[in-house]
């Protein structure tokens, strides 16, 4: 069976918006996914191949890999402040999960591996804007693993001719972002349940915030285009946001009378304090440029929560 796209992770956050993307553009869609935090009713009724399993299970991707044209592989664990407190179960999914994935995939000839790998994260504490060409020096386990992967990505293209790329994702937030701990995500189901917004750090630490289907749009591009295989490209809007402006934005977004308190608590450990990248090697390998401004993007995000209705905290 021909395969043309095994998207890991397709029943979680970004994979959900992809798959979205790709159906009726290509023929076969198959979805590795765990369900840990995806849900399987969010593909009911798509045109999916859905599989349901561990990305470390090497019997189980030895199976699922034959027939496929590209991997997409999405499927991570995404909490630096858990992968603080548990490196190993960290490196265990992101590094050796992704080396697993990359050795069937050379074996069975794949035409494109495409990892979300992350910026802010593998860079440290970096003066912004980051870019592809900047020492890694991660500050957190979370970081580390993903450096590691990419590491493995160039190695299986100097190596075995695997043609992979590493897209650095800046911070997505969008639709079907329910299970994230992203902070976006976090502070708008805080707003649905009316809690206490709660900020770590004194709000004016910065990210750089990307729609995920504008997101998925460079991913996309990224599985057709020809690249300089076996290096990182970055992904973002090119723009910084404190959380403060974030909040400001928000509270415009849901309304001053529904929009609950907030308070500043301790920053969290392994955190980066400024955040925001260069998206010109984006914008010549991609032709990438971010359609959504964030205000709009935060309408759309909210509308969409608003429409799901209050969903348990995680």
């Amino acid at each position: 069976m021909s395969i043309d796209y095994l998207i890991t992770g397709g029943a979680g956050f970004i994979g959900m918006n992809l798959v979205h993307k790709l159906v009726g553009t290509v023929a076969k869609i198959r979805v590795l996914d765990n369900l840990r935090a995806g849900k399987v009713e969010d593909l009911a009724g798509l045109p999916v191949d859905l599989i349901v399993g561990d990305i470390r299970d090497e019997s189980l991707i030895s199976r699922t890999m034959p027939g496929t044209k590209v991997v997409i592989h999405l499927a991570a664990h995404t909490g630096v402040v858990e992968s603080v407190a548990d490196p190993e179960f960290d490196m265990s999914v992101n590094a050796a999960g992704t080396l697993n994935l990359l050795r069937a995939a050379a074996r069975e000839k794949v035409d494109r591996f495409i990892f979300a790998s992350t910026g802010g994260a593998i860079l440290g504490e970096a003066t912004p804007p980051v870019h592809e060409g900047m020492v890694p020096k991660p500050i957190s386990s979370y970081g580390a693993g993903k450096l590691a992967a990419e590491g493995y990505c160039s190695a299986f293209w100097g190596s075995y001719g695997l043609k992979t790329i590493s897209l650095r994702f800046s911070n997505a937030y969008g639709p079907y972002s329910y299970h994230k701990g992203s902070v976006i995500a976090k502070l708008f189901r805080q707003t649905q349940s009316g809690e206490e917004l709660v900020i770590f750090g004194d709000g004016e630490q910065t990210r750089d915030f990307i729609y995920a289907p504008d997101l998925c749009d460079a991913i996309i591009t990224a599985s057709r285009n020809d690249l300089p295989y076996g290096e990182a490209i970055q992904l973002g809007s090119g723009k910084e946001t404190s959380l403060n402006q974030l909040l400001s934005l928000m509270r415009q977004v849901v309304g001053e009378d529904s929009f609950p308190a907030s308070r500043y608590g301790p920053r969290r450990p392994g955190e980066v304090q400024r955040n925001f990248v260069s998206i010109a090697k984006a914008e010549k390998y991609l032709n990438f440029s971010p359609q959504t401004h964030l205000l709009e993007g935060l309408r759309r995000t909210w509308a969409w929560f608003r429409q799901l209705g209050p969903q348990p905290q995680t």
